[in-house]
């Protein structure tokens, strides 16, 4: 319940501050706004990550690296529950989109299972040191297709912003394992 005085979120950032609203109809309006708060939850959301590698050593844009990644993901949807989208590999870190089936593992054990499995064959196939990966990971929930094409446009282009390459296709460590719709 909000009461005079109240401080709400603003949908734009900042607050609405309720202590000068005297008028009914104000209450109303604001209460009809507010009540598309009431379904924020998506039965079936894309998820974006990002993870970083250990002290964001340069150690995944190589074929072999990018390689083993791709790998598991492909064996992510067996092993996890998790069906792999379109993924960036950039040197010292990742972008991938994800979505879980009904009886998937929990986001947080899906990485922590990935990053291990990637982290043994990395070390083991291409002889890094470990940790290979920072322990945490960045998850952000897509809420429209439009937020997917529109994230997949901007992690697209990561390389080319970073000077890795002169053009976005010409980065080699990009693509897709399933095609993911919301």
């Amino acid at each position: 319940m909000l009461w005079l005085g109240s401080v709400i979120p603003a949908p734009r950032g900042g607050h609405i501050s309720l202590a000068g609203i005297s008028d009914p109809s104000h209450k109303q309006c604001m209460h009809r706004h507010l009540r598309r708060l009431d379904r924020v939850w998506i039965d079936q959301p894309i998820y974006f990550i990002t993870t970083c590698t250990a002290e964001h050593r340069p150690v995944l844009a190589s074929a072999q690296t990018a390689a083993i990644l791709v790998q598991e993901w492909q064996n992510a949807r067996e092993r996890h529950g998790w069906a792999i989208g379109r993924y960036v590999i950039m040197p010292d870190h990742v972008h991938f989109f994800c979505a879980s089936e009904l009886e998937a593992k929990p986001l947080p054990k899906f990485m922590q299972l990935w990053k291990q499995w990637t982290s043994k064959r990395i070390v083991r196939e291409q002889r890094f040191a470990l940790p290979v990966w920072q322990t945490e990971f960045f998850d952000h929930i897509l809420r429209s297709s439009e937020s997917y094409g529109q994230k997949w446009e901007y992690v697209r282009e990561n390389p080319l912003r970073a000077g890795l390459v002169a053009k976005i296709d010409d980065w080699p460590f990009q693509g897709q394992v399933e095609d993911l719709r919301l």
